[in-house]
């Protein structure tokens, strides 16, 4: 199979450039927006994936009756999340030695048997096999669908490329919603457990739920055989030739010599071909390596993902009956959606770090006010407001700046095993907030909870403010040597 190639860019060499290459209208868009679109259906697969286990959740549970079992229906719930550690810990260890494209095949492979095998399943134990399948691909593609992408896309477009990541992820999210809203069959709320499994929505209706991810899931695994490897795992592996190949394609021949010699300069002659997890513990990388983590997993405990998980809890809170949760889970959705449009036209114009400032502070000011509100028992349409409010905060900036900061900032003989660890963390946060949000709800109300997550959103803010350096229009060369050095 030969890898995408819609055409050969002219030569760049008498063309206009900045310091980090050519201008972004002298790239090739039409190759670059292909593969990048290409591998960022992970992040796609990854939203479908996490979110549509809650629609076919009142169905599976009656027919491999585990409804009076929190014990069983909490491992079902979270037996892809085991997935997700597995595939960033494989991802840590195999990115550096096999590559980025390898492994993003493999992690398409993984979500196209997990679809097939889950709605198949009869047994409760073959279900969740299945699951932790998938989420072993979740764990792949979130480390490596944003990496991938930040190592082939030019500095100028790189925050746009890579925020297209998390625009995938919050499409997949709406898709599971829309997928299982058409496929489950209307229930009265006044229908047992028995009736329910016997439905058609227990029986048949909530596999269809999963195997409707079959078709994209097979569409990412057969077309990343057309995409090119990244041309700086590439070099890391002793194969220039191939890498200033795709780097032509991306810029023309001027701008594939200038980014192959400076590839070359950050990869000492002994580095290549080799993978020194050591290097992890250097007193430098070590820094950044701990700026990574605490912004993996602030994305996480800036508290956003409790109104998604619990939005039936928080919206209950607040004064609102079963159908008019169904309907303000649908906008807070669509907020996501129209506002991670917004990081994706910004965030290489305003920068990483000031939509990171932004979205902290703002986030600490809204849960403020929304813990006051919760407080003061404030019900109706104000509600809705501060929590769409809060959601669209954090679509435009924490929700895909992350990806693209922790995907950057790394130095280049490093970057699997690195993005990896961060990945790890931002998932044993995910837990951690998931299963800690119904007891900090208990002990200090929603209002305290609330509180908390602002706290912590300040917290956020000054560490962004004094340690986050400001990436935008950077090389990840250049970026390498500024925060090393």
């Amino acid at each position: 199979m030969s890898e995408i190639n819609p055409y050969e860019p002219a030569d760049a060499k008498s063309k206009p450039t900045t310091d980090s290459g050519p201008l972004s209208d002298q790239y090739n868009m039409r190759f670059l927006g292909l593969i990048c679109f290409v591998a960022a259906m992970g992040g796609l697969l990854f939203g479908y994936d996490w979110v549509v286990i809650g629609g076919a959740k009142p169905f599976y549970e009656p027919y491999f009756e585990i409804s009076d079992s929190p014990l069983l229906q909490g491992w079902a719930m979270s037996s892809a999340l085991v997935g997700c550690l597995v595939g960033a810990v494989v991802s840590g260890i195999l990115a550096d030695r096999l590559g980025r494209k390898r492994l993003l095949i493999l992690s398409g492979f993984l979500f196209t048997l997990s679809a097939i095998g889950t709605a198949l399943s009869s047994d409760f134990t073959w279900f969740n096999l299945f699951r932790l399948i998938g989420g072993g691909g979740i764990g792949l593609a979130s480390n490596l669908s944003p990496m991938y992408i930040a190592e082939i896309s030019p500095a100028a477009t790189r925050g746009r490329f890579v925020s297209i990541n998390q625009l995938t992820i919050v499409v997949g999210i709406l898709a599971a919603q829309l997928v299982n809203m058409m496929i489950a069959q209307e229930v009265s709320d006044n229908a047992t457990v028995e009736m329910i499994r016997q439905s058609w929505n227990g029986t048949d209706g909530w596999r269809w739920m999963f195997a409707a991810e079959t078709v994209p899931a097979a569409a990412f695994f057969l077309l990343m055989f057309f995409v090119p490897e990244s041309p700086r795992w590439l070099i890391k592996d002793g194969q220039n030739d191939r890498a200033r190949g795709v780097l032509a394609k991306v810029g023309g021949e001027a701008y594939a010599k200038a980014e192959v010699d400076d590839i070359q300069q950050t990869l000492g002659q002994e580095e290549i071909s080799q993978v020194h997890y050591s290097d992890l513990l250097e007193s430098k990388v070590l820094k950044i390596l701990a700026l990574g983590v605490f912004l993996a997993v602030f994305q996480q405990w800036c508290g956003i993902n409790v109104i998604f998980n619990y939005a039936q809890e928080i919206f209950a809170a607040a004064g609102y009956g079963v159908g008019a949760i169904m309907f303000n889970i649908v906008i807070t959705g669509i907020v996501n959606l129209v506002f991670t449009f917004v990081a994706i036209f910004t965030v290489d114009k305003f920068g990483r770090r000031g939509l990171m400032l932004l979205g902290s502070g703002g986030l600490a000011i809204i849960y403020a006010i929304l813990g006051a509100s919760y407080y003061s028992e404030t019900r109706g349409v104000f509600m809705l407001v501060l929590v769409v409010s809060a959601i669209a905060c954090y679509a435009m900036s924490l929700a895909p700046v992350t990806w693209v900061v922790i995907s950057e900032i790394f130095p280049n003989r490093i970057r699997g095993a690195a993005v990896a660890v961060s990945v790890f963390s931002l998932w044993l946060a995910c837990t951690a907030l998931t299963f800690s949000y119904p007891l900090l709800n208990q002990a200090l109300g929603v209002h305290g909870t609330f509180w908390l997550y602002g706290a912590v959103c300040l917290l956020g803010f000054f560490v962004i403010f004094w340690k986050l350096p400001e990436t935008k229009g950077k090389s990840l060369e250049q970026i390498e040597r500024e925060i090393i050095s």
